[in-house]
C-alpha cells in the first residue's frame, strides 16, 4: 500500500509528539512542517522535509493527504476549515477550540466541505478504555450508577512562572478536566447536567488550584471528578496509565466506574462482582483484565490514516470535540458562578 503524506503544523511538544509517530509510521510518510518559530524550521531542516512558516502556503504548495493541527488553541479552527476547504482531513488537537462558537464553526465546516475532522482526544485510543467501554456495553456491570474520578497531582513552581498560567482560564478545569470529562463521554455518553465549585486557596492566584465537579448524564450516571493540581498525589491517569515517558508510572487506579453488578477500575482493569449471592455481607470477588501496553498517539494515528481512507469513520468527530468543549466550559462556568448548569 502506498505511504500517506501527512503535514504537522505546529512543532511544540504536542506536535513533536505526533512528528515521531508519523516518522515512524509503515502507513504514512512526513510531508512536512509548518511552524512560523524558529525552531519550528530548525527541525524541518533536520529531517530534512518541506516547511513553511505560513500554514496557507503549505497547503497550497504541498497539497499534503492530511494534516495534524498542533498549534495554539485559538488557532485551531481557522487553520481547520483551511485544511477542509482544500478537502484535506485533519487530526486537529483538543480543546476543538476556545469557544463554543468557534468549535460551531468548524463543525459546520465539516458539513459543508464533507471533509473528515478527528479531535485529538488520545486517550479514546488507548486499549484499556476501549476494553472498560466494550465490559459497560457488555452489561457485565449491570446499569451503571456512579463514576468517581481523581485527577490530583502536583504542577512545581516553574510551571508557573508563565504569566497566564496564573491567570483566569489558565487552571486545571480548562486544562486538565477537559481529559477527564472526555473520558467519560466515552464511556457513558452525552452529559445533562454540571455542577462544580472550586478553590484558589492553596497559591491565591487568580486561576482556581483546585475543583471538584459533578457530572449527570442522560442515561442517570452521576460522576464526580476530584481535580486538583497543588497536591502531593500519585492519583491521576497520567502517573496510573504509563502513556507518557513524562510521568513516572504508578501502579495505581485513578478512575472508578460503578454499576449494580460490578465495578471496574482504570487503568488496571480490576473487575469487581459477586460470583453468588448479591449483597455487602456476601464476599466479592476481583478479576483483572491484562493488557499490553500500547502508545495511544501511535492507534490514534494509525485511526486518522484510515480516516483519510475512508475505511473508518472518526471515533471523536468535531461535533463529540465540541460537545466535550461545552461540558469543560459549562464546569468552568459552573464554578465561577456557584451554580447548576445544564446542556
Amino acid at each position: 500500500m502506498k505511504k500517506l503524506g501527512i503535514a504537522v503544523f505546529g512543532a511544540g511538544l504536542i506536535g513533536k509528539t505526533h512528528i515521531t509517530r508519523v516518522l515512524n509510521s509503515k502507513d504514512a510518510f512526513l510531508a512536512g512542517i509548518s511552524d512560523p518559530s524558529p525552531s519550528g524550521e530548525a527541525i524541518a531542516k533536520e529531517l530534512n522535509v518541506p516547511y513553511t512558516p505560513n500554514y496557507q502556503d503549505f497547503l497550497d504548495q504541498h497539497k499534503p493527504a492530511g494534516v495534524i493541527v498542533a498549534t495554539p488553541n485559538a488557532t485551531h479552527v481557522e487553520i481547520g476549515i483551511a485544511c477542509l476547504k482544500q478537502n484535506i482531513p485533519a487530526l486537529v488537537e483538543k480543546p476543538i477550540a476556545d469557544t463554543l462558537e468557534d468549535a460551531a464553526r468548524l463543525c459546520q465546516a465539516e458539513i459543508d466541505y464533507k471533509t473528515p475532522i478527528l479531535v485529538g482526544h488520545h486517550r479514546r485510543h488507548n486499549a484499556v478504555l476501549k476494553t472498560a467501554r466494550k465490559i459497560i456495553q457488555s452489561g457485565q456491570l449491570g446499569n451503571m450508577i456512579t463514576a468517581n474520578v481523581m485527577s490530583t497531582f502536583l504542577k512545581p513552581d516553574h510551571y508557573f512562572e508563565m504569566a497566564w498560567r496564573r491567570e483566569k482560564g489558565g487552571g486545571p478545569i480548562l486544562i486538565n478536566l477537559i481529559h477527564e470529562i472526555d473520558l467519560l463521554r466515552f464511556l457513558f455518553g452525552q452529559i445533562k447536567q454540571v455542577q462544580a465549585i472550586s478553590s484558589n486557596k492553596q497559591r491565591g492566584f487568580e486561576v482556581e488550584d483546585t475543583a471538584s465537579v459533578l457530572l449527570k448524564f442522560e442515561n442517570g450516571l452521576l460522576a464526580t471528578i476530584t481535580q486538583s493540581d497543588t497536591v502531593t498525589s500519585p492519583y491521576s491517569w497520567d502517573m496510573s496509565i504509563g502513556e507518557s515517558e513524562h510521568y513516572p508510572k504508578q501502579s495505581i487506579n485513578s478512575h472508578f466506574l460503578m454499576g449494580t453488578h460490578g465495578t471496574l477500575t482504570l487503568p488496571q482493569l480490576d473487575l469487581w462482582s459477586y460470583e453468588g449471592p448479591r449483597g455487602w455481607f456476601e464476599e466479592i470477588t476481583q478479576k483483572r483484565n491484562a493488557l499490553h501496553a500500547m502508545d495511544p498517539y501511535e492507534a490514534q494515528l494509525n485511526h486518522f490514516i484510515k480516516v483519510i481512507e475512508g475505511t473508518e469513520e472518526t471515533i471523536c468527530s468535531a461535533t463529540e470535540g465540541y460537545k466535550t468543549l461545552q461540558a469543560t466550559l459549562a464546569a468552568k462556568a459552573a464554578a465561577d458562578g456557584q451554580t447548576t448548569i445544564h446542556l
